[in-house]
């Protein structure tokens, strides 16, 4: 599984998400490419007033915060 977490700098809300899918699947984490949003114009206008968002890239399906354990591992599953 291939997956992109969409964060920013000093956002608390991705700081949550991190915690979160580090409590969940450690494994998946390690796995998750971090990306700041204000890298990219792109990026930015996308995920920009969305994040944190994990996005996988073979599925192309976006899990949006605010999610729960849940909907965490439903996603990775």
């Amino acid at each position: 599984m291939s997956l992109m977490f969409y964060s920013g700098k000093e956002c608390c809300l991705c700081d949550q998400a991190e915690s979160l899918i580090r409590e969940v699947s450690p494994s998946a984490l390690a796995q998750t490419t971090k990306v700041d949003v204000r890298s990219s114009a792109d990026l930015y206008h996308l995920y920009g007033a969305r994040i944190p968002v994990l996005f996988n890239e073979e599925s192309q399906q976006e899990l949006p915060w605010p999610f729960n354990k849940e909907q965490l591992v439903e996603f990775l599953s």
